[in-house]
């Protein structure tokens, strides 16, 4: 089934929309923009040149994506969360050719009227607290909050909070196994049950 677009939305001609993928009231898609399969397009949200969004992408209410952004597949953007893509920008410069590149990896999810700096990476599966302004890379499985946003705890692919005992948790919902490594100050998924 192809895509779905509601009559409000406009939808520029260029644009890759991948199958199944619903764009609701009042969106804009730019015709350099590719959106993957099965994604969510929330009332009100811009896709602009040069956006990748990849499959199962949910983009709540009042999101503009802005050109330099790449969603990797199940990505959660939440309700008027922001990207920027300029580090300082002036209204009488034009400084498009020093956008900055942001990279959301993998199941990430970013929370309400956060706001992520242009020219870093969000790591797989990591959450972004509402509200919380991003200013640097956040690693894989981080729970972040706050302004500046600071790692506050770990995180679950399923996005339950791990406690870490002799540098192992378990997620609660899964089973899944994650290894804390101290020195590296990381997170590792170690298995995936069937």
């Amino acid at each position: 089934m192809p895509y779905f677009s509601h009559p409000s939305s406009i939808i520029d001609a260029g644009a890759q929309i991948g199958d199944h993928t619903r764009i609701w009231h009042f969106c804009h898609v730019s015709g350099k923009a590719a959106i993957g399969s099965n994604c969510v397009l929330g009332q009100n949200v811009f896709v602009a040149d040069g956006v990748v969004l990849g499959n199962r992408v949910k983009v709540q209410n009042n999101v503009s994506i802005y050109t330099g952004v790449v969603c990797e597949d199940d990505v959660f953007l939440g309700p008027s969360m922001v990207f920027t893509n300029v580090i300082n920008p002036r209204s009488f410069i034009e400084r498009k050719n020093e956008f900055r590149n942001t990279l959301v990896r993998q199941g990430a999810t970013i929370g309400a009227n956060a706001t992520i700096l242009c020219g870093v990476i969000l790591g797989k599966y990591c959450m972004v607290g509402a509200g919380a302004v991003v200013t640097k890379d956040v690693p894989d499985f981080a729970l972040v909050s706050g302004v500046p946003a600071r790692r506050t705890g770990w995180v679950s692919r399923s996005g339950h909070q791990l406690v870490f005992h002799n540098l192992q948790a378990i997620c609660p919902e899964t089973g899944e196994k994650y290894t804390f490594d101290e020195l590296a100050d990381t997170v590792h998924l170690l298995n995936v049950p069937s």
